[in-house]
């Protein structure tokens, strides 16, 4: 640290020969010619000082300091590493869009000029957006639970708020999203300035080295600290600058790329595409019907006269005389054909073959395209899909069936049966002909005040109390609202049949409407159920429809 020979120690001259960036000198072996311009400048006068003083050597300065290779280096590693991993690190931003919890933010960007956005379904999916194609390394992202049934969502099923809530939704999504973009600003803000901390202490500690190898006296620390600060200012400046500029790129092309994409879109569907399959028809075309009943036990009447030389399907799906397709033949005086059968859920027996006993009974769906010239379908499904049985069983075997456990139970198989019957109804939609559709909804079995042997269930069981009764009801609720309210979404008529429930007397006398548990089928219609049901859906079809 010494110099040898007795030299002079180094000057600040001196050790802006070894750093190009140095805005008062432009040789390395005489440092002399440094003072010409200020000379110059001194002799011109405080014109000739204010033209070329302090903003115009600064601009000099940064002109250098961007033509060095260490700091075109750093640049570079702003903007390559700086950029992703502020997307990467900077957390998504969480708010409620449709009475949905949604998180957004931006997708690890990969190494292509442009991708699609992303929504991603915790515990179930990813989905591209194709959509929503965006250019540049900042492509949206949304990431969501399991679908939640509430008014807000509901909302977006009734066509008198739908536009609303879809623009409150959009809105929502768009203030999100400037939140993360405001943090991740901050973020990729810091990100760089830390690049060009530790970039300036690499280039001091490279040229203390230099020096020492030089073998020429030190620069004393004031001198080095001068020196290193305004090289690692300008550097900032101009890093910062750039990553600025870069950084407002990629959210302007995000933005354009998502308004372009949502300007023509309508619909879920064409936002995320879809992936739909329609079941095949199955077997041959069949003439004669007006009408045709597709579900479950409710539609079958199970437990009641079995339909004289029925088909193998009849008899494996115990398919009844008295059904509710057999009362609206008699009530509306055109054969009805009864494709229901027990235990069919959307996925296993509308949509896909149901396994009866040593019978594979083919989708119902299928069949119902083969027969021609129909003018009305009726649908009775719901309480099958949701494990009904499961629950009803539940709250007559326990004290108090209202824990948080079951309730979660409840929700998640309703979000499941709300997807496949957007399915469903969209394949209802695509019938031939467009026969006029009528979806009947579940009925209560119980009202909160029952009391009778039907209330206290199988022997053993604790039995139900009206809290338990009411909590059913409830339930049975909003399974319906979920019939209402995408029937009518796809213009869909929808039939809500009063039944007499378990423990009253029906007022005109013609016997219960339920069967108890002293039947062979309880809460399943009896043939006057049937044929109230039969009578709800009359009204929607029409004599002449």
């Amino acid at each position: 640290m010494f110099a040898r020979g007795g030299s002079p120690p180094i000057r600040a001259s001196d050790l802006a020969a070894a750093s190009a960036s140095d805005p008062a000198s432009e040789s390395t072996s005489d440092p002399a010619p440094e003072a010409a311009p200020e000379a110059a400048a001194e002799a011109a006068g405080p014109g000739r000082r204010g033209a070329d003083g302090w903003p115009l050597r600064e601009l000099r300065a940064l002109g250098r300091e961007a033509r060095r290779g260490a700091t075109l280096l750093t640049l570079a590693v702003c903007l390559c590493l700086g950029v992703p991993g502020t997307i990467a690190l900077t957390p998504a931003q969480d708010l409620v869009s449709l009475g949905q919890p949604v998180s957004v933010g931006a997708r690890t960007p990969g190494l292509s000029l442009s991708g699609p956005a992303q929504l991603v379904q915790i515990g179930n999916t990813q989905l591209d957006i194709p959509r929503l194609r965006v250019y540049g390394p900042l492509r949206p992202k949304l990431v969501m639970g399991p679908v939640q049934r509430n008014a807000e969502a509901a909302q977006a099923l009734r066509p008198d708020t739908a536009r609303r809530a879809g623009t409150d939704a959009a809105s929502a999504l768009l203030h999100g999203f400037l939140r993360w973009y405001a943090l991740a600003s901050v973020l990729l803000l810091a990100l760089t300035l830390a690049i060009c901390s530790v970039s300036g202490y690499g280039q001091t500690l490279l040229l203390l080295r230099r020096q020492t190898r030089s073998g020429s006296a030190p620069a004393s620390s004031t001198e080095i600290w001068q020196r290193s600060v305004g090289s690692l200012a300008r550097l900032a400046a101009l890093a910062v600058a750039v990553v600025a500029v870069a950084w407002a790129g990629c959210g302007g092309l995000a933005y354009a790329g998502a308004m372009d994409g949502l300007r023509s879109v309508t619909s879920l569907a064409e936002l995320v595409g879809t992936y739909h399959v329609s079941p095949a028809p199955v077997g041959p075309p069949r003439y004669g019907f007006a009408g045709a009943v597709i579900g479950d036990s409710r539609a079958t009447r199970l437990g009641g006269p079995p339909v004289p030389d029925g088909s193998p399907d009849d008899q494996s799906c115990g398919r009844s005389s008295d059904s509710l397709a057999a009362e609206l033949g008699q009530l509306s005086g055109a054969p009805v054909l009864n494709l229901a059968c027990p235990g069919a859920t959307i996925a296993a027996g509308l949509r896909g073959p149901q396994q009866r006993g040593p019978q594979l009974v083919p989708p119902q769906l299928g069949l119902l395209k083969q027969v021609q010239d129909l003018r009305f379908v009726t649908v009775v499904v719901g309480p099958n899909d949701i494990g009904w049985t499961d629950f009803l069983k539940y709250c007559y075997g326990v004290a108090n069936c209202s824990d948080n456990l079951s309730q979660g139970e409840f929700d998640y198989r309703l979000a499941a049966f709300d997807r496949d019957y957007g399915d469903l109804l969209q394949d209802l939609a695509a019938l031939p002909g467009r026969p006029t559709v009528v979806v009947v909804t579940s009925y209560r079995v119980l009202q909160p005040d029952a009391q009778c042997p039907d209330t206290k269930g199988p022997p053993a069981a604790v039995g139900l109390d009206p809290a338990k009764i009411e909590l059913l009801n409830r339930r049975n609720d909003q399974l319906n609202t979920i019939l209402s309210d995408g029937a009518r979404k796809y213009g869909f008529a929808v039939a809500d049949p009063v039944l007499t429930t378990l423990c009253d007397r029906s007022a005109d006398g013609l016997g219960p409407d339920l069967q108890g548990f002293t039947d062979p089928d309880p809460f399943h219609p009896t043939g006057v159920g049937s044929l109230r049901m039969a009578a709800s859906v009359l009204p929607l079809i029409g004599p002449d429809r």
